[in-house]
């Protein structure tokens, strides 16, 4: 009842009970599992709302199956002499899920994005009791390099100009094929719409003929043995579901969910060393750019055993949050599947999370400042660095600014960066006077200058990723650029997520430094009073 609301028939409500953490002012989370809910089972006796939570021990094989035979998601299996953690995730609790298999006809593809080759996804369809192909979703992941090429060769046999199908959200460029491939796929589960759940490839079938593969084919059960799993697991590199794959993120560039999923699964061994250890701030616009979206922090408690998770104490909310670390393409595959399309990583990692990698000023401009302005601004910035010893690097926002990096290497906290970054800032704004300024207030700053940011280099503040898309029109990348390529002409929005991969291996380690050992800051406030005192 509570999944469907409009549902007309309510039955009476119960509550059900499986731990019990205190008793009568007793912390009970030290004693065994066995003995919290043997207690438990005594208190709840004879309530007729509350239901015990049976459990069953040493049988949790033949229970697993008989979970599969009738459906059901999967089962929890706990240690019997576990205590309970609060607010931790152990391996005293293991979440076990259910896989389904079907058979599905191919009736087309969509285009690859990035460094993925021959096509994206596969377009799923089964034929329903009116004998009519309906759609069933897309499956994308789950092939290995030689079944994409080999397919894409087949498909190509195939190629129609009708669509099989009518797909009214297609959320990419689909080339259809006449229905004659059969495929396997492994899922979850199936939504009310009839679309799989987090489908993943797992073979061709040529057993069987089109007419066969039914919406209500028996087809739908659990992998036939642990073992044929395993076989398959090996054979195909695991990556996190996509969920609705054909969303449209950008409904007018016609990009959707699994559009960006291939973008930075392309990407990732170049965006992973920037984002690794580094504790996310979640930006997600599950809605897609049009649909506001909003930030999140805490990982929470649905979130799955293969994510890694960072605990840091918040002063504002003045409670524990679990941050998302990124450490791998999976989880990464995972946040964009959340509606991340932006990445916001800490400045610092959780080896160090005091002493930031790098400190950043952000150039942003008003209403009534030009692209070119914000260069000129960028390289005034950039000849001062080198006069007091400092190698910066800079990156367009994706937006309508440039940020500039300055290495730090972890040798200073973040309230001895902040400090300096505004001494630079100040210098700047000094010498340019009528363009910059470190007014933070809106309603105070001039509409004419460009505001100096020094502020995003206080701990837990975040500003997107190198290599991030922006939730923005056009689906921009933010870029790293070198000092040269600052001039007329080029705008922040040159670079997006159909040619980003293509500037990034001419250029792959134009951002590297960034990293790199890090700046005397001493000898560099020493430079600078010099050239101050010089004007």
């Amino acid at each position: 009842m509570l999944q469907d609301p409009e549902q007309k028939s309510y039955s009476r409500l119960r509550y059900i009970v499986f731990d019990l953490l205190w008793l009568n002012g007793t912390d009970l989370t030290v004693y065994p599992l066995e003995d919290r809910k043997s207690l438990l089972k005594e208190l709840v006796k004879g309530i007729p709302a509350i239901i015990y939570n049976e459990h069953i021990l040493e049988k949790g094989s033949a229970l697993f199956k008989q979970v599969i035979k009738k459906g059901h998601e999967g089962i929890i299996a706990k240690k019997k002499d576990g205590h309970y953690y609060a607010g931790k995730r152990t391996g005293d609790w293991l979440k076990i899920k259910t896989h389904k298999t079907t058979e599905a006809l191919v009736v087309g593809y969509t285009k690859p994005l990035g460094a993925r080759p021959y096509f994206g996804s596969l377009v799923l369809a089964q034929y329903n009791e009116q004998h009519q192909l309906v759609s069933i979703g897309m499956a994308g992941s789950g092939f290995t390099d030689k079944e994409l090429a080999g397919s894409f060769k087949t498909l190509q046999k195939l190629r129609t100009l009708k669509a099989p199908v009518d797909i009214t959200a297609r959320g990419a460029d689909i080339t259809w094929v006449v229905p004659k491939l059969i495929c396997e796929v492994r899922y979850t589960e199936r939504t009310r719409e009839g679309k799989l759940r987090h489908p993943v490839f797992l073979r061709w079938r040529d057993d069987k003929s089109a007419k066969e593969i039914q919406l209500n084919e028996p087809a739908d059960v659990m992998e036939s043995t642990e073992r044929k799993n395993a076989m398959i697991s090996k054979k195909r590199n695991a990556t996190a579901p996509v969920t609705h794959p054909e969303k449209l993120y950008w409904p007018r560039e016609k990009i959707s969910k699994q559009m960006l999923v291939d973008y930075y699964q392309s990407v990732a061994d170049y965006l992973l060393p920037f984002i690794k250890n580094r504790p996310q701030s979640l930006l997600r616009n599950p809605g897609g750019i049009e649909a506001k979206g909003f930030f999140h922090k805490d990982a929470g408690e649905d979130v799955p055993s293969f994510i890694k998770t960072y605990k840091i104490y918040s002063e504002s909310s003045k409670k524990d949050i679990d941050y998302i670390v990124c450490n791998n393409k999976s989880t990464l595959a995972y946040l964009n599947n959340l509606g991340c399309i932006e990445l916001n990583p800490w400045h610092s990692t959780t080896l160090q999370p005091d002493k930031p990698d790098y400190a950043i000023i952000d150039l942003d401009p008003s209403e009534k400042n030009n692209f070119k302005e914000v260069i000129e601004v960028a390289l005034y910035f950039n000849a001062v660095l080198k006069k007091i010893g400092i190698t910066g690097f800079c990156k367009t926002s994706g937006s309508t600014g440039l940020h500039i990096y300055i290495p730090m290497g972890r040798k200073y906290h973040y309230d001895q960066v902040l400090p300096f970054m505004e001494i630079l800032c100040l210098y700047v704004e000094k010498q340019l006077p009528e363009l910059t300024t470190t007014v933070r207030s809106l309603s105070k700053r001039s509409k004419h200058k460009i505001y100096l940011d020094y502020g995003q280099n206080r701990k837990g503040q975040t500003i997107c990723s190198v290599y991030s898309v922006r939730p923005k029109k056009g689906a921009p990348v933010s870029m790293p650029v070198s000092w040269a390529e600052l001039k007329s002409g080029l705008s922040p929005l040159d670079f997006n997520i159909h040619n980003a991969l293509k500037k990034i291996k001419k250029q792959p380690g134009l951002f590297k430094g960034v990293l790199g050992k890090g700046i005397s800051m001493q000898q560099a406030l020493k430079k600078l009073k010099a050239l101050d005192d010089m004007q």
